[in-house]
C-alpha cells in the first residue's frame, strides 16, 4: 500500500552557469545569460507537474574560501547570478500552471517595493507566483545594501515576523472586488475597497495602500526555509511550503512533527503548510548504471572538496580553507551567524572525521536528506516508503550536475514512475499555484 500523494518541487540555483564544466552542459559557458535554459527547465517541471520551482539567489559575490573572490568566480559558484524576479517573469511567461517562487530578501527590498514587486508578478501570471522568504545572512551581502552587516539571527526573524505584517497588509489593502470597471458609472476602483495600512512599528513603518491592485491570489504562497528554532517557528506562522535539508528518515519526521506542533500553536491548520525535503537522485537505466554513477560523484566530490567547502564556507561564513582538509571536525568550535541548521547539522553527523571526508559526504555524495539511488521505478519505491515514514508532504529536487540531460532523467523517467505509482499528479486541478500547493 503507498502513501498518499506527494507534492514536487525543484531547488533551482539561481540564472547562472548550471554545472559548468561538467559534461553534458552544451553552450553553458557562452549562453547562460540568455533565458533559453530557465525556460526549458519551467517547461519540463510543467509537463511532469511539479508544484513549483524555487529559484535559490544571493545577491554578492563571496570571497569565505582564503579572503578571495578567486575560487568562486573561476569555478562558478553561485556567480554570476541574475536577478530572480526578472527570471520568474520568463518562466512564468513559459508555463502556464507551474508555480514560480523567486527568492527575494528582506534586507534588500523595502516591505512596499517587495509587495509591489511580488504582486505585480502575480497579477500578470494569473496567480501563480510565490515568494521565498530570506532574511539574508552574509556580510558581503549587507555590504552591498550600505549595511555594515546583517543583524544577529534571531532579531533578523523579529523583524521579519513584522515585516510580513507590513507586505500581507499592503496585499489586503484591496479588497477582491474593489476593481468594478464599470462602464455605466464611469467608476473603475470602488475607493471602498481601498484602504491605508498606517502601519508603525519597531522597524517599518508604511503607509500604503498598494498602487498596483489586488492580487489574483490575494496574498501569494510563501515559501520558507527556517531550520533553527526560531527559524522553525518563524516558517510555521507564516509559510505555505518549507524547504528542508535534515539527515536521514528520522529526522525528516521530527521536523515535520516540530512544524506541525509550531503551526497549531500559531492557530494554524497543520494541512496548510506543505513540507518538502531535498533529494538528488541518480537516475540509471539499471542498477549498475546507477551505482557507477554514484561511483563518478563520490570520485568527483573527492577531487573538488575545495570547491564544495567553499560553498559552504558561503553559506555560514566560516572559512574553511583555514582548518585544513585533515583537520578533525569538531575539534574547533564553530559559530555562525549564517545558516544555522546547516552547520549543526554537518558538525553533529561528521564530528570526528577529517574536512575532506566530512564534505565529500555531506555535500557531494549524500547531498540530500536521503540516498535514492537506482532506476526510475526502484527510486519511486524509495521514496514511497520514505514518505510513508515521514508522514508528507514531499521532495524538492537539486542537481548537483543540472543540464538538460539530468533534468529529463527526472522528469521524463523518474516522474512518470512515480505517476504510475499514484503518488504523484498526473493534472493541474487548479489554475492558480496555492489551490494546486494545497489541493492535498
Amino acid at each position: 500500500m503507498s502513501a498518499d500523494m506527494f507534492h514536487l518541487g525543484w531547488f533551482f540555483e539561481g540564472a547562472s552557469p548550471q554545472a559548468w564544466g561538467k559534461p553534458f552542459t552544451g553552450a553553458i559557458g557562452r549562453d547562460w545569460m540568455k533565458p533559453d535554459f530557465a525556460m526549458d527547465l519551467a517547461r519540463s517541471l510543467e509537463r511532469a507537474r511539479f508544484d513549483y520551482v524555487l529559484i535559490e539567489d544571493s545577491s554578492y559575490v563571496a570571497d569565505a574560501w582564503g579572503a578571495s573572490m578567486r575560487i568562486y568566480l573561476e569555478q562558478a559558484i553561485a556567480a554570476p547570478r541574475q536577478d530572480p524576479a526578472v527570471v520568474a517573469g520568463l518562466m512564468l511567461q513559459a508555463t502556464s500552471r507551474l508555480g514560480v517562487v523567486p527568492t527575494l530578501a528582506t534586507f534588500a527590498y523595502p516591505p512596499y517595493l517587495l509587495a509591489r514587486l511580488v504582486g505585480t508578478l502575480d497579477q500578470v501570471s494569473g496567480g501563480r507566483v510565490g515568494w521565498n522568504m530570506v532574511t539574508g545572512s552574509s556580510t558581503r551581502a549587507a555590504q552591498n545594501f550600505g549595511m555594515a552587516d546583517q543583524h544577529e539571527h534571531d532579531k533578523r526573524y523579529d523583524m521579519a515576523d513584522e515585516y510580513m505584517a507590513v507586505v500581507n497588509g499592503l496585499w489586503d489593502s484591496w479588497s477582491p472586488d474593489a476593481i468594478v470597471a464599470d462602464p455605466v458609472t464611469g467608476v473603475f476602483a470602488d475607493p471602498a475597497g481601498v484602504r491605508t495600512i498606517d502601519f508603525e512599528g519597531e522597524y517599518y513603518s508604511v503607509r500604503g495602500p498598494l498602487n498596483s491592485g489586488p492580487l489574483p491570489q490575494g496574498r501569494p504562497a510563501i515559501a520558507q526555509a527556517g531550520g533553527s528554532p526560531r527559524g522553525k517557528r518563524f516558517a510555521a506562522a507564516h509559510a505555505h511550503t518549507i524547504v528542508t535539508h535534515v539527515s536521514g528518515v528520522a529526522a525528516m519526521k521530527k521536523y515535520r512533527d516540530d512544524i506541525r506542533v509550531h503551526m497549531v500553536e500559531a492557530g494554524r491548520d497543520p494541512e496548510d503548510c506543505k513540507v518538502l525535503f531535498l533529494v538528488s537522485p541518480i537516475v540509471g537505466r539499471t542498477e549498475r548504471d546507477a551505482q557507477e554513477r554514484l561511483e563518478e560523484r563520490r570520485i568527483s566530490s573527492e577531487a573538488g572538496v575545495d570547491a564544495l567547502l567553499a560553498q559552504f564556507s558561503k553559506v555560514t561564513n566560516i572559512d574553511f580553507s583555514a582548518f585544513g582538509l585533515d583537520s578533525v571536525l569538531g575539534e574547533s568550535e564553530l559559530r555562525t551567524n549564517g545558516h544555522q541548521q546547516s552547520l549543526d547539522q554537518f558538525v553533529a553527523q561528521y564530528r570526528g572525521r577529517t574536512l575532506r571526508e566530512a564534505a565529500a559526504s555531506a555535500f557531494g555524495v549524500h547531498s540530500g536528506c536521503v540516498d535514492v539511488v537506482g532506476t526510475p521505478e526502484s527510486i519511486a519505491a524509495q521514496m514511497d516508503e520514505v514518505m510513508q515514514e515521514v508522514g508528507g508532504d514531499g521532495f524538492l529536487f537539486n542537481s548537483p550536475e543540472l543540464n538538460r540531460k539530468t533534468l529529463a532523467e527526472i522528469t521524463d523517467g523518474l516522474v512518470p514512475a512515480l505517476q504510475r505509482r499514484g503518488l504523484t499528479r498526473t493534472e493541474y486541478r487548479h489554475e492558480q499555484f496555492t489551490d494546486n500547493l494545497l489541493d492535498f
